[in-house]
């Protein structure tokens, strides 16, 4: 697959990821599509380390977006995890 074929998946799967994992993020929808994009490189190395499949056979296959979708899920969840502490001051 070509990069633009990565970056149109990534850039759904992050806003599918969004939609799994509602909230607000710091960063907006910017950062909601990078990750995206991150995330689905991540789905695609993980599903072929811990599997054992090529889960980026192309850009219709099933297996691809699943793999992009759960990658992004997990970056979007350790983003908020990394920067969930920094938005909440407490002003006494």
């Amino acid at each position: 697959m070509g990069i633009i074929a990565w970056i149109l998946i990534g850039l759904l799967a992050g806003f599918i990821a969004k939609a799994l994992l509602p909230g607000k993020d710091p960063g907006g929808v910017i950062i909601t599509m990078l990750i995206g994009v991150a995330g689905g490189l991540l789905g695609g190395f993980l599903g072929k380390v811990i599997f054992g499949v090529d889960s980026i056979d192309g850009f219709f296959d099933l297996s691809t977006w699943i793999a992009a979708i759960i990658g992004s899920v997990i970056l979007l969840a350790i983003y908020r995890l990394v920067t969930g502490n920094k938005r909440h001051h407490s002003h006494a």
